[in-house]
Formats: C-alpha cells, sequence, structure tokens
C-alpha cells in the first residue's frame, strides 16, 4: 500500500516522503496512530506544496538571520561596572544584560537563551560573545567591560 508519512517512522522514512509499506502494517499501525495517510493524488501534491513553502519560509529566516549577524558582528558593547581587587567584578554581566542593552541602545530584539555565554562575565577585559541566531549562523557579539570612571 502507498502511504504518505505526516511524521517520522524510524526504519520506514522521514515525513512527507511518499512509501510502499505492507497493507497490514499500514492499517493496524501507520493509519491509526496518525504517523502515515494513505497516498492519494491530492495528498502527495498537498506534500508537495507543504514542502516547497517550508524550504521557501526557511531561505527567508536564513536570510534574515544573516543580515542581523552582519549587524551584530559591528557592534561593540561597553559595560562600565564596579570592579574590586585582581579586576573582579562585584557583580556579574549575563545574557539577559547583554539582550537589554542591544533592545535599549540598537533596538535589536535577541532572546536571551540565544546568547551562548557559557557563564556570567565576572572580569574586566574584552571577548567575543557568541549568538546562535539560527543553526546556520552565529554572530560574535563584542562586549568591553570596563571600570567605572569614578570608582577608586
Amino acid at each position: 500500500m502507498q502511504v504518505l508519512l505526516v511524521k517520522d517512522v524510524p526504519g520506514i522514512g522521514k515525513a512527507g516522503q511518499t512509501k510502499n509499506v505492507a497493507d497490514g502494517h499500514a492499517r493496524n499501525y501507520l493509519l491509526p496512530r496518525g504517523l502515515a495517510i494513505v497516498a492519494t493524488t491530492g495528498a502527495v501534491k498537498q506534500a508537495e506544496a507543504l514542502k516547497l513553502t517550508a524550504a521557501k519560509r526557511e531561505a527567508q529566516t536564513l536570510q534574515e538571520a544573516q543580515t542581523l549577524a552582519g549587524a551584530l558582528n559591528a557592534i561593540h558593547m561597553t559595560f562600565q561596572v564596579k570592579a574590586g581587587a585582581n579586576d573582579r567584578l562585584f557583580g556579574a554581566i549575563t545574557a539577559a544584560d547583554i539582550a537589554g542593552r542591544l533592545q535599549k541602545e540598537h533596538q535589536i530584539n535577541i532572546d536571551k537563551r540565544k546568547i551562548e555565554l557559557d557563564h556570567p562575565i565576572k572580569d574586566l577585559g574584552q571577548r567575543g560573545v557568541p549568538i546562535k541566531l539560527h543553526p546556520e549562523v552565529t554572530a560574535q557579539l563584542q562586549v568591553m567591560v570596563e571600570r567605572e570612571a569614578n570608582q577608586n
């Protein structure tokens, strides 16, 4: 029986593929669980149309991520904070701080979970902070942490 897979099925195929399977397997397992539908001409055409629109949407998303990455790579942020001995901060600069600063100063709205800090920044200096915008696109934001000017 020809079926169109609706979801990925281990050992058979991925969603959107048309497969030839045993009649009993289709009737007793795939169709009742909603993993596949009978492959009619209309269903196959609809699946192809969905694949095409998904590919267009993915290409658009990738293009937007690349444009945003170019803008982020050009940004250099400076944080002025209180620091103690050995250039250690009295607090820390977190992904939320960086995201808030991007929104406030550059009107770029980035989810803090996309900012890939292994741990909060707790010392002075400059570092690159990776921002994962898309599975294929990662931007590098330059962050400089300086001692406050009026601090001893």
